[in-house]
């Protein structure tokens, strides 16, 4: 039976790759040589001249958030533009909750 495939993500490429899942071993971009990142199996990536899509990617990665599935289907609400991002720093910062868990909120005020 064939392994599950996840994704992996270059940010600097602005490339994706589904690759099988071999633990923590890291994986190296096919075209920079730079590691990949490990984004779980539930990740669309958006296309490679959607600049801010790919921002709003890099703020989320760099925060810890990825994008594995949960028992009940896909993996929870994600902000897709820069202005969400916006919205949940400052909420983050009004609030003194942590960012990561700040941007995954369902409702920004």
């Amino acid at each position: 039976m064939a392994h599950a495939k996840t994704s992996y993500v270059c940010l600097p490429c602005r490339a994706s790759y589904k690759q099988p899942y071999l633990g923590d071993q890291e994986r190296i971009c096919p075209r920079c040589a730079a590691p990949l990142i490990h984004v779980g199996s539930a990740f669309a990536a958006p296309r490679r001249r959607d600049t801010a899509a790919w921002r709003t990617l890099s703020v989320l990665l760099n925060a810890g958030i990825r994008f594995h599935k949960s028992c009940c289907g896909g993996p929870g609400y994600r902000p897709r533009t820069p202005r969400e991002i916006r919205a949940g720093m400052a909420y983050a910062r009004r609030t003194g909750e942590l960012l990561a868990r700040a941007l995954v909120r369902y409702e920004l005020p």
